[in-house]
């Protein structure tokens, strides 16, 4: 088996757990079965019927300082609505020793950034920059396999590339202030064998979207931070959200612990240069995380075309997938919930929206020093979605 960081291989785990399961889900990404009743101000609609506001959103605290406890996490930011109504954004537990965890902080928001990033590609592709059956040799000949990968291969991780996330092949840990180029990525990723023959297999490799935003930029003539920005970030008002491929977190910082060095420690300014595509290394806040969640999962910046393409069950055939979960152009569905949930370096997060039930969580944590080995984030977002959705259990 391959060698990954720890911060890397439960992201992934995390990834096909929540693309596994026994395929016994109720609905999917598309259903609208749930027939929302109308509901008197204060209440919310949820399965069970009207529920009033206030007692919703203590349960939902509840469930969050229980699992402060149960996963020993350091800190939580919890943001839950429900249709157009906000159930609760709070903070808990500590940044920094002394410092209490506040909803402004900003963190490392990780691949829920490969969620932009491909509603970029989609964009492109609706403005006729692109297409996304295009075949990479158009832009990068030179690229193994070049001639038989498209971009939809790229965003959904069925190309076959390796990942360069390989301590055999990338010594993350030996130097984790180290900023890495592209190039070094991309070379550490072509010196390992294909996984498979490109379109036959799903293989998350973060090399696929390092390729995908060289290629975006090489097509539109414009930096990939550029085209996020003015496709997602301002049309969305995410004001608290940036691009930014070195250390640097903007004020107030949610600080982060992690175990991969063998130790409990501050993992805060180790450099993300080698997660994603330059310009979608990114930091943001739960505010906006949230504000992005229900956009991005009903695509309301896309053409309907885009969006059918964007949430295509292409995996769906592709073991351990099935319909109902699956991983679409650079976004996950599990049983109806549309999400991404970055975890590595000690951040982890998730953002999630239940179009069916018009459900929105965003959830970033931190972890202690007995914080069990996954995504906390993710964990933390199952308990409240089974408690506000018991048939769409993610």
């Amino acid at each position: 088996m391959t060698t990954i960081p720890r911060a890397a291989a439960a992201a992934l785990l995390v990834l096909l757990a929540a693309c596994g399961g026994d395929g016994n889900g109720s609905s999917g990404a598309a259903n609208l079965s749930f027939a929302a009743p109308e509901c008197p101000a204060g209440q919310v609609a949820l399965e069970t019927g009207c529920m009033d506001s206030a007692p919703t959103a203590e349960r939902v605290r509840r469930i969050v300082r229980d699992a402060m406890v149960e996963l020993d996490l350091r800190s939580a930011i919890v943001s839950v609505s429900v249709g157009d109504t906000p159930l609760l954004t709070e903070a808990w537990g500590e940044s920094a020793p002394g410092q209490p965890a506040t909803i402004d902080m900003h963190w490392r928001s990780g691949s829920i950034a490969i969620a932009y990033l491909t509603t970029a590609l989609l964009q492109l592709q609706d403005q006729g920059v692109l297409g996304i059956e295009d075949k990479l040799s158009r832009w990068l000949p030179d690229f193994p396999h070049a001639d038989e990968i498209t971009l939809a291969m790229l965003a959904n991780s069925t190309s076959g590339y390796a990942d360069y996330v390989d301590l055999k092949v990338l010594p993350l840990y030996e130097d984790v202030h180290r900023q890495w180029t592209q190039d070094e990525l991309l070379a550490a990723a072509f010196s390992q064998p294909m996984k498979c023959k490109p379109g036959t297999c799903f293989s998350y490799a973060h090399t696929n979207f390092v390729v995908l935003g060289r290629v975006m930029t090489m097509a539109s003539g414009r930096p990939v931070a550029d085209l996020i920005r003015t496709g997602i970030l301002e049309p969305l008002g995410l004001r608290e959200t940036r691009s930014d491929s070195t250390a640097f977190i903007p004020a107030p910082v949610l600080h982060a612990f992690s175990t991969d060095r063998g130790q409990y420690e501050d993992s805060t300014d180790w450099n993300p240069s080698w997660t994603i595509a330059e310009g979608s290394i990114m930091t943001s806040t739960v505010p906006d995380v949230m504000r992005s969640a229900a956009a991005i999962a009903t695509g309301r910046l896309l053409s309907p075309k885009g969006f059918a393409e964007f949430l295509e069950p292409r995996t769906a055939s592709l073991a351990p997938m099935n319909s109902q979960r699956y991983y679409g152009l650079g976004i996950l569905v599990s049983n109806g919930w549309i999400l991404q949930n970055p975890s590595f370096f000690g951040y982890s997060g998730l953002m999630a929206y239940l179009p069916s039930q018009k459900i929105a969580i965003a959830v970033t944590t931190t972890m202690g020093p007995a914080s069990p080995e996954g995504n906390m984030s993710d964990r933390l977002y199952r308990r409240i979605a089974e408690r506000l959705a018991p048939s769409h259990v993610p």
